[in-house]
């Protein structure tokens, strides 16, 4: 390809609105193109990578067994709600009607799609296991679209549903699908790491993201280096503080003028903040129309892990907000800033794991400028709800071994569901085992943002002059710079590797281009094409420069010696893949 003839603009300026690298570079480099908030076309050069992406993908699915499908991106209202998903999945779920008034969404998922198909095909165990995917465009109505593709009201996805007899054969299709994930990620040449997560919007018993290390991701990540501990925050489990065996004090009110944080109190009363109580207060809205209070109470020094909060009340993630502190102490008896658990009513009452065990906890009285001390789980209060519900912090004790946790930051490019019979059984998808009986399918689903992937890549491999594709996932192998396109030697040098290149099934693309050298060379490099092959004066003497757009260093050499360097670290690394 003469990139003379091929659609290309690039832009010397960085757009306003883009944030991170992978979001200036893919628009500065002419490979994404912005239509509105959150949505972006694919121009040729990141066509072309978009496409190497889902080809690695197509190879390790169908090295497992997968079958490619491809389903409508609009899907009808009454299969959502079977599964319950219609109300759950909240206002992220682009919603639409038909001239008939007859409702659809555009899907974000595929769940209900891919159980329905199978419900009506699949009526006997020798039917099982099968595993179904598709590379397709989905859809979120994202309330805050950011960072570029890694934040979107459209992207590509690669979804696989795997559909299995029993729990035993949905642990080795899971197994597979993170085996093949796996290859993917690193024939992609990212730096990544599998994750325990929350099952989220999906629903499951278990849950692996995979996720690309990188500072700007929105996935944090709590690790152990003693041992394979590894999951996001909002999933990591947390080491509750030793029980305490002292001796329960008498509850002692005291007068706490003006104290509404826990540092406040703390500080009036002499206290660590580990000795307090702090009190979160929501309100959920319930299907039916309903609303319910709740209290969440953790140690003063704690942070509340939203998602474990919500996990625990099983309720949607759009259900919940902060509470009105006026309107909820009318119904409650809360008091906003002094709220603690003895005195509320009509609320439910959700208390961390960590304070059972802690003895003689400053509370708030639910009145206006007082705490009482020496609070206890059992004699004082009780909770509705008593589980695991703080945030996991840097140095914490692993809950695996206990040596302190670390934290990085990444972005999540996949994610491997246990779903279980969750859709299977919601939807009436059942096969008959080999004595007649009805079962439900025990089904996995697997997900990977081939859009979030291909900005993964480049936040990963860029520097200050633009992106450094690997080889794996660049959208030509070598690009050939040809200085002066009216000198006929010139011309015909970079002719003669053009074809020698593309002979070989090396992709190639000559830049032929009246521009001048300067623009010719920052447009390869912000482009990031791996082999860049120089051609300009040295031509007359059978000499070219060659250069690694990895590597500072460039190397001038002979015409067939750059052509020969060029098939061979082309191949090389094609086959490293």
């Amino acid at each position: 390809m003469r990139l003379s003839n091929k659609y290309f603009k690039t832009l010397r300026q960085t757009p306003a609105e883009a944030e991170i690298s992978s979001h200036i570079l893919l628009v500065r480099a002419g490979m994404i193109r912005k239509l509105a908030s959150g949505i972006y076309g694919f121009m040729p050069f990141g066509q072309r990578s978009l496409r190497k992406i889902e080809e690695i993908i197509r190879e390790e699915i169908d090295a497992k067994g997968g079958q490619e499908i491809h389903m409508s991106a609009v899907q009808p209202a009454e299969l959502w709600q079977e599964s319950g998903r219609w109300y759950g999945y909240g206002p992220e779920l682009w919603r639409l009607k038909d001239r008939h008034g007859r409702e659809f969404c555009l899907g974000p998922t595929h769940e209900e799609i891919f159980t329905d198909i199978v419900r009506n095909d699949i009526n006997s165990y020798r039917q099982l296991p099968i595993n179904l995917y598709q590379i397709q465009t989905k859809y979120r109505d994202e309330a805050r679209p950011r960072f570029g593709l890694l934040r979107t009201r459209e992207f590509i996805m690669k979804d696989a549903y795997s559909f299995d007899k029993n729990d035993e054969g949905l642990e080795k299709s899971y197994m597979e699908m993170y085996d093949a994930y796996g290859k993917i990620f690193t024939r992609c040449g990212l730096e990544f790491r599998p994750v325990e997560a929350d099952n989220g919007a999906i629903g499951g018993s278990k849950s692996h993201e995979f996720t690309a290390l990188s500072t700007v991701g929105e996935s944090e990540i709590a690790y152990c280096d003693n041992c394979d501990m590894a999951a996001t925050t909002e999933r990591a489990e947390c080491v509750d503080a030793a029980a305490s065996d002292a001796q329960m004090l008498e509850p002692e009110k005291v007068y706490t003028p003006g104290t509404k944080t826990i540092e406040d109190v703390a500080k009036y009363l002499g206290l660590d903040t580990m000795q307090t109580m702090k009190a979160l207060l929501f309100v959920t809205h319930m299907q039916d129309g309903k609303d319910e209070y709740v209290a969440a109470f953790v140690r003063g020094d704690r942070e509340l892990n939203m998602t474990k909060l919500i996990n625990a009340l099983g309720v949607p993630e759009h259900a919940i907000e902060f509470a009105d502190e006026g309107r909820m102490q009318a119904v409650t008896g809360c008091v906003g800033g002094f709220t603690g658990p003895i005195g509320l009513h009509d609320c439910k009452i959700v208390v961390d794991s960590e304070l059972v065990g802690i003895r003689n906890l400053c509370a708030g009285a639910c009145e206006e400028n007082y705490h009482i001390k020496n609070v206890n789980y059992d004699r004082d209060y009780k909770g509705d709800i008593v589980c695991d519900i703080k945030l996991i912090k840097e140095g914490d004790p692993c809950p695996d071994c206990g040596a302190p946790v670390k934290f990085t930051r990444g972005i999540e490019v996949g994610q491997v569901f246990m779903l279980g019979t969750k859709y299977s059984e919601s939807m009436g998808a059942y096969y008959k085992d080999e004595n007649m009986k009805d079962c439900p399918i025990v089904m996995g689903c697997y997900g990977i943002g081939v859009t979030r992937t291909l900005a993964a890549i480049v936040e990963q491999y860029h520097d200050d002059k633009g992106i450094i594709w690997p080889m794996s996932v660049a959208p030509y192998h070598v690009i050939i710079t040809l200085v002066n396109p009216d000198d006929e030697v010139q011309a015909r040098v970079a002719d003669e590797l053009y074809a020698g290149l593309t002979d070989e099934g090396v992709e190639a693309i000559l830049d032929d281009r009246k521009e001048r050298p300067g623009v010719k060379f920052k447009d390869a490099d912000l482009l990031g094409i791996p082999v860049r092959i120089t051609v300009g004066r040295g031509a007359t003497d059978g000499i070219v420069e060659y250069k690694l757009r990895r590597d500072a260093d460039k190397v001038e050499m002979e015409v067939k010696d750059a052509l020969i360097e060029a098939i061979a670290i082309v191949n090389a690394e094609k086959r490293g893949q």
